[in-house]
């Protein structure tokens, strides 16, 4: 036996509504024994838009916490002394902007304006981590602004600016953990996490920011975030296949002497994917079994670790069920002797053996991309989307055909009426209805208040910097203390950069479920598709047309994604024009497109907002004969208004077979069109 390991940095992943409910949980968690802070910040806040922005219309504060000014920000960590914090926060396009607010609200704690501290002093003791990958957006999670190239030089400028300036920073966190969710295999997740990683490190050097000599400095700050499932021992194979790969990879491409600055540093929240909404109560087992797979092993354990809530695929968890994942971690850290051995998987020839299988693997694909031109090549083409997609479907197959076992879902699912879901609308936290109201009117009162004109001073120098190849990270701090806005500064970078819409990966994807039972019924289906269509076109080879539409800010598109492709192989014409629409772009491709239906994807808990937008969109267009039906993770009574309201049909995570799904399409529009 050995000294004791250290626990790892516990925290909740938490944000909510408004800056001072989130602060009131921060400081909650904090008193319960949490040890790092980990934000969630609202979609607007993510993808650069004020409270005000009609992209914002439905989305604040509903997956995270608004912060549209530097005055939300100090209400965000009031009594919470930043200089003795380490705190994640999961920001990517405005990353940038984020850590600026941050620093400042540091500078302002430690009494810098009145002289007790200097920048530089407050800036040295600043520790936590921006998640800032933005790779893994195209791909997976949606929140990115900007075109690759200039996201990348984004991510450059802070990395230069952290290695320099906040040496306890971690400027960025590659994000495998969002490539799981999208439908990664293990072998996937290493190799464009870690294509990801190159493509970063060789935009710093390229950039000439950083000397040869702190180059290895950059090296050690850079850390990752990444996804366990539940079959942890794959999962924990995984993770020593990361190490391995790392260390060859900075140590031969990048030449890093130093082995601590090769070290493979990552935090981990486990699976979100996994979780479900029927039987919930067994999310409880998944999430311990998954936390096994990042702590079990001493040379491959996280050194963060935030778990989600047995909740989770029924809405936004409360308080309760937040303390509830971090007691799992408590007892495991505190209780149990597993911090008190050296690894206990040296030697084992069957570990060894996966973990050689998945780093083969995974240098194959790396050597694919890298081929291609790197990680950006093979976003633009569409390559790696399109492979995600497809591992996705194929795992969709599988639970679907019932060789992929679910507990609850697809077997066992007989069960005793559970006292957690009794009164579901209880069973989840809702978030404050007012929000919106609320971050509008703070905006409003914070521009009146600010000098215009050294915000407008500040925003010209900031695009003057772009169009160069200066390091914006100064500017942008200059905008921060100016007053600026979020949506300002990601508009001025809008008007210098411009946007980018990533490939949606549908049209190229395999089709999956199409032996045994499943392929049966899929073709049943399929004909169901074909004769409807013909029998309202009224002549042979009439198709159905389904217009999938993803409204408002959530980017979450895997859903989307999985119901256009499995449409596409049922026969449907699919209209699936990607993410971030508003309801008047969906509603005016629904007539250019003349669809017989309209299927709405929304996870981020603006389907009130939203969809009734969309129907009175059409309504007013002349469509309203055209069902609407929403999929999405909607509580039982939002789903009751939303059908009183008119939409056709809602489906929820529950709802888990896609070809069932389909054939529910078919019978929504042959009800829509009398033809039944």
């Amino acid at each position: 036996m050995t000294e004791k390991d250290r626990p790892w940095v516990m925290r909740t992943y938490a944000g909510h509504s408004t800056a001072e409910a989130s602060n009131a949980l921060y400081r909650s968690n904090l008193a319960k024994g949490q040890t790092g802070l980990s934000v969630a910040f609202d979609l607007p806040t993510q993808t650069g838009y004020d409270p005000d922005s009609v992209m914002a219309r439905g989305e604040v504060g509903k997956v995270g916490v608004p912060v549209p000014h530097l005055g939300e920000m100090r209400k965000l960590f009031d009594s919470i002394p930043l200089t003795e914090m380490n705190t994640s926060m999961t920001i990517n396009a405005t990353a940038m902007w984020l850590l600026a607010m941050y620093q400042v609200v540091a500078e302002e704690q430690a009494g810098v304006p009145e002289g007790r501290a200097t920048p530089e002093e407050v800036a040295a003791l600043l520790a936590g981590t921006t998640q800032n990958d933005i790779i893994k957006e195209y791909l997976s999670r949606g929140t990115y602004v900007f075109p690759p190239e200039h996201s990348l030089r984004l991510i450059a400028d802070m990395i230069a600016y952290t290695v320099h300036q906040i040496p306890k920073w971690n400027p960025i966190n590659i994000c495998s953990y969002h490539l799981q969710e999208a439908g990664a295999t293990p072998t996937q997740e290493l190799a464009y996490a870690l294509c990801t990683a190159i493509a970063v490190l060789d935009q710093v050097k390229a950039s000439g920011q950083v000397s040869e000599d702190d180059f290895e400095k950059v090296v050690g700050r850079i850390s990752f975030f990444v996804n366990a499932g539940v079959r942890f021992v794959e999962e924990m194979c995984k993770m020593r296949a990361f190490v391995e790969l790392w260390d060859e990879i900075t140590r031969e491409r990048y030449g890093v002497q130093d082995p601590k600055m090769r070290r493979f540093r990552y935090g981990v929240q486990v699976n979100s994917l996994g979780l479900t909404e029927a039987q919930p109560e067994n999310n409880v087992q998944r999430i311990v079994l998954e936390m096994l797979g990042v702590t079990l092993s001493k040379d491959a354990r996280a050194r963060a670790i935030q778990l989600p809530a047995w909740n989770e695929a029924l809405g936004l968890p409360r308080p309760w069920d937040q303390q509830w994942s971090l007691r799992l971690q408590q007892v495991l850290a505190f209780e149990s002797d597993l911090l008190e051995y050296d690894d206990i998987f040296t030697g084992s020839t069957v570990v060894e053996a996966k973990v050689a299988e998945l780093v083969a693997g995974a240098k194959a694909e790396i050597d694919r991309v890298q081929a291609m031109g790197g990680a950006i090549a093979a976003v633009e083409s569409g390559y790696m989307k399109q492979e995600l997609v497809s591992a996705h479907a194929a795992r969709r197959a599988r639970i679907e055909a019932g060789d992929e076992i679910i507990v609850g879902v697809n077997k066992f699912e007989t069960t005793e009426p559970s006292p957690l879901t009794a009164d579901l609308d209880g069973a989840i936290m809702t978030a404050d209805p007012q929000a919106e109201a609320s971050a509008v009117a703070s905006v409003e009162a914070w521009k009146a208040e600010r000098d215009e004109d050294e915000v407008a001073r500040a925003l010209a120098d900031l695009a003057e910097a772009a169009k160069t190849d200066a390091n914006l990270m100064l500017p942008t701090l200059a905008a921060a203390r100016a007053g600026a806005t979020t949506g300002e500064w990601a508009g001025t970078l809008r008007e210098v950069f411009g946007e980018f819409r990533a490939p949606t990966g549908v049209s190229g994807a395999v089709v999956a479920a199409s032996a045994g039972q499943a392929g049966a019924e899929l073709s049943a289906v399929r004909e169901r598709v074909r004769a409807t269509g013909e029998e309202l076109s009224g002549n042979t080879g009439g198709r159905l047309r389904l217009l999938v539409g993803k409204p408002g800010l959530d980017g979450h598109s895997n859903g989307a994604e999985q119901v256009a492709v499995r449409a596409r192989d049922a026969g449907f014409e699919v209209i699936y024009q990607g993410i971030r629409l508003t309801p008047e772009q969906i509603v005016s491709a629904a007539v250019a497109e003349d669809v017989h239906c309209v299927g709405l994807s929304i996870l981020s808990g603006s389907h009130m907002e939203l969809v009734p937008a969309v129907l009175d969109g059409l309504r007013e267009a002349g469509m309203s004969d055209v069902p609407v039906i929403v999929g999405g993770i909607i509580p039982d009574s939002d789903g009751r208004r939303l059908v009183e309201a008119g939409v056709a049909a809602v489906y929820t995570p529950k709802d888990f077979g896609l070809t069932e799904i389909m054939g529910g399409i078919v019978d929504v529009i042959r009800r829509a069109n009398g033809l039944d």
